[in-house]
This record gives structure tokens, sequence and C-alpha cells, in this order.
């Protein structure tokens, strides 16, 4: 992605109105969870999939795709939106989603869901299947990214960690991960579970190339993935965002990792998210 004009940046502001839409509509129909996780993430995945991954819906075992993971699969309603607004399939799937027999489960599979790389949602993985994507497309000469989309709190993982040390060890100058930062994950925020700063340098120690933006702002994380095609090293965009981000009473309330908005809370929600439209 070298370049990005208003009306790209009104289209990205536009598809994550639509994955935030989706994404509590699907949360509320089958009163699932991780509602807060999907709204978080949301700028970022309009992002990726409104234009900078390398992928194609008509194709999707194409050889040289980016191989996308997302780690945080207990986000999976605004992965299956990301994927059904992408046209990986039609957006009338998005109505089954959590039901008995529907391929749109809690948590991200790949099962019957074209664009789907791997299951996720048992945290720490993400990153070791994206660098092992990324170093087999090194040796096969392919230019396939390996993408991975990591919570914060799945940062508390050693296996993280272990895949930070391989991937600037064999020159994943392919690889990029993306950490949602939204500061709270399960149990409580970050800082009271398992602080991790200094977050940014502890990547800098592992030899990757970092950057720290806000995780809202299309038009800088539009620049953030330019920089990162850009570098030689392995990279990291720490994405500071807002769990909840764009409904005002979800946000930064950890209630929201787990509740489902009720009739009443689903049309306040909604119509938040048209007044900021």
């Amino acid at each position: 992605m070298t370049g990005y004009s208003d009306q790209q940046i009104s289209e990205w502001r536009a598809l994550a109105r639509r994955l935030r839409e989706h994404s509590l509509r699907m949360v509320y129909s089958v009163k699932s969870s991780h509602i807060g996780s999907c709204l978080s993430v949301a700028d970022v995945m309009s992002v990726l999939y409104g234009g900078y991954l390398n992928i194609d819906p008509k194709n999707p075992a194409w050889a040289d795709r980016d191989r996308v993971v997302v780690s945080k699969g207990h986000a999976a309603a605004v992965v299956y939106a990301s994927l059904a607004e992408a046209g990986f399939f039609d957006v009338k799937k998005l109505e089954t989603y959590g039901m008995n027999d529907s391929p749109l489960s809690g948590h991200v599979t790949h099962t019957g869901n074209p664009g789907v790389e791997v299951s996720s949602g048992s945290l720490g993985h993400g990153l070791s299947w994206a660098a092992g994507f990324a170093l087999a497309a090194k040796r096969q000469g392919r230019p396939s990214r390996g993408v991975a989309i990591l919570s914060d709190g799945e940062c508390d993982e050693g296996s993280i960690w272990e895949a930070a040390l391989f991937a600037p060890h064999h020159g994943l100058s392919n690889l990029l991960a993306i950490v949602d930062f939204n500061k709270i994950q399960s149990f409580g925020s970050v800082e009271e579970v398992l602080p991790l700063e200094p977050f940014a340098d502890k990547w800098r120690a592992f030899r990757w190339h970092v950057q720290q933006i806000d995780g809202h702002d299309h038009a800088a994380i539009a620049k953030a993935l330019a920089a990162a095609d850009a570098d030689e090293r392995p990279s990291v965009i720490i994405a500071d965002t807002v769990k909840g981000k764009g409904v005002p009473f979800m946000e930064n309330q950890l209630a929201w990792h787990y509740k489902s908005p009720n009739d009443d809370q689903l049309a306040e929600a909604l119509a938040a998210l048209e007044a900021a439209s």
C-alpha cells in the first residue's frame, strides 16, 4: 500500500462502520460475547480487507495470497464480517452466526469458511502460524506475507515471544504482526493482570521493526502498513485502540468482553454508529 486518497479513507470508515454493525447484530442474534473485542479491531480490519491484503475472494486458494491469522479468534464476528464484505461469501451467511450446523462458530474456524487460513481462539498460537507461512513463502520464492492479528492479553503467552525470536533469525521481512492494544483482557485491564510495558521496547529488543499508532486512524494504519512493507525486518504495529470503540456505553468496559446487547442496547449502539458516520 503506497498511497491513499480522501476517498479511500472515506471508504475505509464506511467499511469499519458496516463491520461494527454486522458484529453487533451477529452477537445480539445468538446472545454471544466478545463484542468489545470486535469493535476495537474493526478499523484495522477495514484497512486490511479494504485493499491492503493480496487476496482473491474468487480464488481463496491462490498460491501467492497473503495468509492472515486472526489469533484473537474470540473476535470471530468481525472476522466473518470482514470476509463477507470482501466477497469471500454472501453477507446473508452472517445471519447464521453461532447457529447449529453453521460454519460461523463463536471462535474463528476455517472449516467451511473460505478466506480463513486456520482455526483460532486458543491464544498465543497465531504469530507462530503466521511466521511459518512467511518462512514457507520465503523458501518457495513467493511474494506472500504472513499476517497475524494479536490481542494484547495473549502477549502474556511465552509462545508469542518464541515466535518473536524466531522471525528475525530467519529474516522474515514478509511477516507482519498487528496488536490490538485495547488494554483490557478477559479478567481486567492489562495493567492489572500482567503489565506489558515497555511493550514497544520489548519488540525492538527482539529485533523487530516497531510502530505504535492510533488504531482507529485509517490514514495512520495505512501509513504504518506501507512502512512495514518497506522495512527488511519482521514488523509489528502496536495499534492503540479502545475496547468497544464506536458505542459509547461499551467503550473501555470489561463487561462487554462477555455481555451481549439486549433489544434496547442494540438499538442504542446502532444509533450511535449512525450518528458518528
